[in-house]
């Protein structure tokens, strides 16, 4: 098999939002992304300084959500510094937004909240790669404690203004039905490696020497079905490659495997839904 371009990447998330207005005001106010374009359906976010979209907010109708299924677990924004940590949570404090934890994993330091639709964020930053815990396999073993909160703190710079320049989306959370189904599909035919396992309950896969660029879990019960349709939560996220070559590769590994998938954007996009039913894009890096 042929592993995915180490430097692939998570590229943005697209939620369907019930509440547009709602959902883009937390973003900008409480998370710190800024509009980069607008229609009556749709907004698109990103950090002030770049142009790079992370964050589509779809706006859907939906019908009562009457069971758990699969799809986000959380959204992780990954921040450049551990100054802009301190700020991020400087400013969550501050306007009294309620934190659902704080957490020091070894190889980063997180903080984690939960959106006005239920969507779970993530806000974290990488420690250097010299600390982290890199077996000879390649498998990077992570660690869940408090997070030193103080000291993240103490470096902020006490003036936030948004997400800084060189955030990007860091990995994305799935809640899954299978994990075994859900690693072989995006280790055999996306081309990933398996990073780290905890308790036979979540599964961390990553491209590269990357600690984990999707992380999987079955905390919310085995064989969920998929989010429908017309339901908010995630519509999709977005795999980055260097090349028109990595999205081939792809193509030719999920072809073989008489994987289904199509050809979007003048056959530059690669699109395709995991065993879960979470659909992904794979496309070249602008």
């Amino acid at each position: 098999m042929t592993n995915i371009h180490p430097a692939a990447h998570i590229g943005m998330v697209a939620l369907k939002v019930e509440n547009l207005p709602l959902m883009s005001e937390f973003y900008q106010e409480i998370i710190g992304l800024d509009v980069k374009k607008q229609t009556e359906t749709e907004i698109q976010l990103g950090n002030q300084e770049d142009e790079k979209i992370l964050l589509r907010l779809q706006k859907v109708t939906p019908q009562k959500k009457s069971q758990s299924t699969t799809g986000l677990y959380h959204i992780a924004f990954l921040l450049p510094e551990r100054k802009n940590l301190g700020d991020s949570l400087y400013h969550l404090l501050k306007v009294n937004y309620p934190l659902a934890g704080a957490s020091d994993h070894g190889y980063s330091e997180a903080i984690y909240l939960t959106d006005p639709e239920g969507n779970g964020i993530e806000i974290y930053r990488d420690k250097p790669k010299e600390v982290w815990t890199i077996e000879s396999d390649g498998r990077i073993e992570g660690i869940t404690i408090e997070m030193d909160a103080e000291g993240v703190l103490g470096e902020a710079t006490g003036n936030f203004r948004g997400m800084p320049s060189g955030t990007t989306v860091g990995h994305v959370h799935l809640t899954v039905a299978d994990l075994a189904k859900t690693e072989d599909f995006y280790v055999e035919l996306i081309g990933m490696s398996l990073k780290s396992t905890l308790q036979n309950s979540a599964k961390f896969i990553a491209a590269g020497d990357y600690h984990h660029h999707i992380g999987t879990n079955i905390w919310s019960g085995r064989h969920l079905p998929p989010l429908p349709e017309d339901m908010r939560g995630l519509n999709y996220f977005t795999i980055e490659v260097p090349s028109a070559e990595d999205t081939q590769a792809i193509a030719l590994r999920l072809n073989d495997a008489e994987y289904p998938f199509e050809w979007r954007e003048n056959d530059t996009t690669l699109a395709v839904t995991d065993p879960n039913g979470i659909h992904l894009l794979v496309k070249v890096e602008k």
